[in-house]
């Protein structure tokens, strides 16, 4: 019984900080739909900086949310739950989207915890201040080479991701994203932006024309499983705003392990417009290549590169 004791003890408390990691991954996800909050955001990727204005508002059936980029060209994103318009004032075009899969920090992608917990050791790590609030650390650490590690700061009252870094496999940041001041718990306005999004007048209106399907039906298949990723979801689109790619029509197959994603696109040949690139911006990478006669690929996601090229040699014409 002395020599079993330690061991059982040792599981146990195993055990238990698990089920802590995962209630905290459970409040991170609710907090991001469901709390009210104002805050500026952030972003640093492969030494460029970028900010904006987040609003978030959660009116007890549905979320209304604005985001306005503070540098560069202007640019303004509206949503309710997964319709989403992105409007560019100067040019007075607005693009009309339904996302539903993918969805920008601070929410996490997915709702698949037990799938996070089968790609990533999920650990508690400590303490912390993010914009004036106290923080509780997650770091999750990758299970194989297939994807980065991330680091996670959740607001300890709300929940609220305030901060999160992706890490390579020497532990140096890729990308993060953070904000620098926010107020949780503010009073909604979901009325303002659902007037908002009603306002298109003078506006150039986009709307991409997509269509649900497989790859089966589209004649490719995935002939080699990319280990912890899964489809989310396969759409056709067509692009109707002019230039060269109007009219053609793009496959999209979106993959995610339950915390990262990954996107397969295919689409006809044009050797005037399609180069073969090996790309990385922060802990974004972009492979693109020629697939048989008639067809380009591109895959892109936040994982290393020889991720990318497993689901690009894995993808077959049938």
């Amino acid at each position: 019984l002395t020599a079993v004791a330690p061991p059982a003890q040792a599981a146990a408390a195993a055990g238990t900080a698990t089920d802590d990691a995962k209630a905290w991954l459970l409040r991170i996800r609710d907090a991001a739909d469901k709390r009210n909050y104002q805050g500026t955001l952030v972003i640093s990727a492969g030494g460029e900086v970028s900010s904006s204005r987040v609003e978030h508002y959660y009116d007890g059936q549905g979320t209304f949310e604005r985001v306005d980029g503070l540098d560069g060209e202007r640019r303004r994103s509206l949503r309710h739950d997964e319709q989403l318009q992105t409007l560019w004032p100067a040019n007075r075009v607005a693009l009309i989207e339904h996302r539903e899969a993918l969805r920008p920090f601070p929410a996490l992608p997915g709702s698949g915890h037990e799938q996070i917990f089968a790609s990533y050791e999920v650990k508690l790590d400590g303490q912390d201040r993010v914009a004036g609030h106290a923080a509780r650390v997650l770091l999750l650490q990758p299970r194989d080479e297939a994807r980065f590690a991330q680091r996670l700061w959740a607001d300890t009252d709300s929940g609220l991701l305030l901060r999160s870094e992706v890490l390579d496999a020497q532990g140096r940041v890729l990308e993060s994203a953070s904000f620098t001041e926010v107020r949780i718990g503010v009073r909604p306005q979901a009325d303002a932006i659902a007037k908002a999004m009603k306002q298109l007048d003078g506006y150039r209106v986009l709307r991409p024309q997509t269509l649900a399907t497989s790859l089966d039906a589209e004649g490719w298949k995935l002939a080699v499983p990319i280990g912890g990723f899964k489809l989310v979801h396969c759409m056709r689109r067509v692009f109707d705003g002019g230039g060269e790619r109007a009219g053609g029509p793009v496959l999209q197959a979106l993959y995610s392990d339950g915390l990262t994603h990954v996107s397969v696109f295919v689409e006809p040949y044009r050797a005037q417009a399609h180069k073969p690139v090996e790309a990385a911006m922060g802990a974004t990478h972009t492979l693109t290549q020629r697939r048989g006669e008639g067809w380009w690929m591109t895959v892109m996601g936040d994982v290393p590169i020889a991720t990318l090229r497993r689901f690009a040699n894995a993808l077959e014409r049938r």
